[in-house]
């Protein structure tokens, strides 16, 4: 007899695809013999027609929940609540269910919960060996969980678990869920819900124990797992515990509604203490005070927002009546349930605000470092971006966090805000734009942030602030000569000498009635024009408070007092200091006005560069005609100090004269102190300015080139000629 001819490969796949065709050809063959007439289970209906106390059962239901919608209406006297709460409270009751509560006798400690020892999640199938009823009957209201997205470790052999094993395909090619399939992330393994839950001693399946991850076997231990008896029984038993569960028909039918109510009213009573901590840190109001017990002095603005809750509220008042009658041990009003319900609120915020930085895709990344009050180095995130969520799309701001830094160079600052990046989740390729100050480490252009982050992504485009660029313009301007370095130093000592007490200070506003004297600062740019303008238009005045403030420490024998009173009424008197001074404020007030509008939210490129360049063009034009207006202004000063408008001249050698020469060597040396302070002071603080605005302003004006047509209705319509439109879209 001849040996059974084995098929080939194409005459097995023909045989497939023919009975393949054959199930899908008699795919609804039986639904021809049945008419459908609703979806309505038919056991479903049998059972609630031959249960007589179906009727009872659903009104009962529905006493039950008219009764929980006046209560609704009772403690809720705006009628609705704001969806960020409800899942503030929602993770909260997550986060109780997985501590392990101990009772404490001072009520006023006995929300200081303990976690359980082992940290473990109740949702986690590798907890359920020792579960008491309580937590078996929430398991199984909620059902299994399936978290998406899951990256699954690979095994030794480059396999692992997938989603395709949550479902199962039927011979007639219907697909079906398995819903008793569990996944545990933390052990890697594969569990049965049902066979977990209701497991016997006499078990054997490793579904139903200690879990599996043979990926490789895996299918084939899933399709005997499915048909097994035990497996179905448990099956059965799970369907008809959650049924009961959810029509309130269980043996502990009382002790299960009770559970309900008391459910509802700690989630009532968490939703007022979730809105009392939201409105506390939306005004930045501290929470605590000296105790932490309710209706003493001293207890914070929490306990006593909960008081005034108590007087209103039933929910409130029934809250405090059982923590004073000791009937509840756990009342969630002590300072880490605080802390706690801080963090879930923020954690909503930051996660709303990253929902619409990735519906935008694109955005810019803005870093700014700053020591704290405990002298350490922080840095703030902030990330630029178009807001599409509302119904008005438009550019916003939005601060994530601060970041603590211990390493400022440029690369420990470029990789902590990669980290930072990761972290949120946000991809650094899509990062368009870069926004941080002008220090070396940032805008650098060999090992700066920016720098790094360009060879990365070349398309993250550093900008620099604006106003701080005009900013440092005033610093370099202040630094740029000797004169400018001296004459800020008056102006420092002027308030610095008044100041100093509250004596002092009261002299000074009994002698000058208008303006104050203003401190310079580097950081508060509108500091300088009142510093100076104070001076500027009180000249007399102020002398006049520095003489008496001599004339008073003379009194008091404060001899150092007096020395500084009569030198700076010596440099108030200077005429090249009241020069300095006119000089000083038209450049200060011009550059404040600028300020001011490159401050505002709505200032685009193209404007900035007008207001800049209307900046350059007015010290060009103040370098060829401000020295004579400025002297002739100081003159006017200097009458009303009377003092004699002159430029202090230095002496200098004197050589023997011939008979046939003429004496006019004092006006040869007056002449020769105004051109020496105008080509060494005047000139030299104007092309300062003129360098530094021309030199921090040039990558704006790259971006200018690139960007400015899109700014312009006028340059818009030049697009017109082929020309222009193929070279603009070149740059572009």
């Amino acid at each position: 007899m001849l040996p059974k001819k084995s098929l080939s490969g194409y005459q097995k796949r023909k045989k497939r695809k023919h009975e393949d065709q054959l199930v899908e050809s008699q795919k609804g063959a039986l639904d021809k013999f049945f008419v459908v007439s609703s979806n309505v289970d038919v056991n479903e209906v049998e059972r609630r027609e031959s249960d007589p106390a179906h009727d009872d059962e659903q009104q009962d239901h529905n006493e039950e929940h008219d009764h929980n919608l006046n209560t609704e209406d009772e403690v809720n006297e705006d009628g609705s609540m704001e969806e960020n709460l409800i899942a503030a409270i929602d993770a909260v009751e997550d986060s109780m269910m997985r501590e392990n509560l101990q009772p404490s006798s001072d009520h006023e400690n006995s929300n200081d919960d303990e976690q359980d020892a082992s940290g473990l999640s109740i949702f986690d199938p590798r907890t359920w060996d020792n579960l008491d009823n309580n937590k078996r009957d929430i398991l199984i209201e909620k059902g299994p969980i399936r978290e998406s997205n899951l990256v699954f470790p690979k095994d030794s052999i480059g396999r692992h678990f997938s989603y395709a094993y949550y479902s199962k395909n039927l011979s007639n090619g219907e697909s079906v869920d398995r819903k008793w399939l569990v996944y545990s992330k933390h052990v890697n393994k594969v569990y049965c819900f049902c066979c977990k839950l209701f497991k016997s001693n006499k078990s054997k399946s490793l579904l139903a124990s200690d879990g599996v991850r043979d990926w490789q076997r895996l299918s084939t231990r899933l399709k005997e797992h499915d048909s097994c008896v035990e497996h179905l029984t448990n099956m059965n038993t799970w369907n008809e515990l959650r049924l009961r569960l959810s029509k309130n028909k269980t043996i502990d039918n009382d002790l299960q509604r009770g559970i309900s109510k008391e459910r509802e009213r700690w989630r009532q009573v968490l939703l007022r203490i979730v809105s009392a901590i939201k409105f506390l840190a939306k005004h930045n109001l501290a929470f605590r005070g000296r105790n932490e017990k309710l209706y003493q002095a001293n207890n914070g603005n929490f306990l006593g927002t909960i008081e005034m809750m108590g007087e209103f509220h039933p929910v409130i008042q029934d809250h405090i009546r059982r923590i004073e009658n000791s009937e509840i041990h756990h009342h969630y009003l002590g300072h880490r349930i605080q802390n706690e319900i801080i963090s879930l609120l923020a954690d909503c915020v930051k996660q709303t605000i990253l929902k619409v930085i990735k519906s935008a895709k694109y955005f810019s990344v803005i870093c700014d470092c700053t020591p704290d009050v405990s002298h350490e180095e922080q840095m703030t995130m902030i990330i630029r971006c178009v807001n599409m969520s509302g119904n008005v799309v438009r550019v916003e701001e939005f601060f994530l966090e601060f970041l603590k830094v211990d390493d400022t160079s440029g690369l420990g600052l470029f990789d902590e805000l990669k980290s930072v990046l990761a972290s949120l989740d946000l991809n650094i390729a899509d990062v368009r734009g870069q926004g941080y100050d002008n220090g070396s480490n940032m805008k650098g252009k060999h090992q700066g942030v920016q720098t790094r982050m360009l060879q990365i992504n070349p398309r993250a485009l550093y900008m620099p602030c604006a106003c701080h660029s005009l900013n440092l313009t005033l610093c370099d301007m202040g630094k740029s000569c000797r004169q400018a370095i001296t004459f800020f130093g008056i102006i420092q000592r002027i308030y610095t000498l008044f100041a100093k007490s509250t004596k002092r200070w009261k002299l000074f506003v009994d002698n000058v009635p208008g303006l104050t004297v203003k401190s310079w600062s580097n950081t508060r740019w509108e500091s300088r024009i009142k510093s100076v303008q104070a001076i500027r238009y009180q000249t007399p005045q102020i002398r006049s408070a520095l003489k008496a403030l001599e004339e008073m420490s003379a009194l008091d024998n404060d001899p150092s007092t007096v020395s500084d009173c009569q030198s700076l009424v010596s440099a108030l008197e200077n005429f090249e200091f009241l020069v300095g001074l006119v000089i000083w404020h038209d450049i200060l007030f011009s550059i404040n006005k600028v300020s001011k509008k490159l401050q505002s939210k709505i200032v685009s490129i193209d404007a900035t560069l007008k207001h800049i360049e209307g900046v350059i063009t007015y010290f060009k034009k103040y370098r060829d005609e401000g020295f004579t207006s400025s002297i002739d202004t100081a003159k006017i000063i200097s009458s009303e100090l009377d003092v004699e408008p002159i430029f202090p001249t230095k002496r200098k050698g004197k050589r023997k004269k011939h008979f046939d020469e003429q004496d006019d060597e004092d006006e040869e040396m007056q002449q020769s102190a105004i051109d020496l302070f105008r080509r060494e002071y005047f000139l030299v603080m104007i092309d300062a300015a003129i360098a530094s605005l021309t030199s921090r302003f040039e990558q704006m004006k790259a971006f200018d080139n690139v960007f400015g047509f899109l700014f312009n209705s006028e340059n818009l319509k030049s697009l017109d000629e082929q020309r222009n439109s193929i070279l603009l879209c070149t740059r572009l």
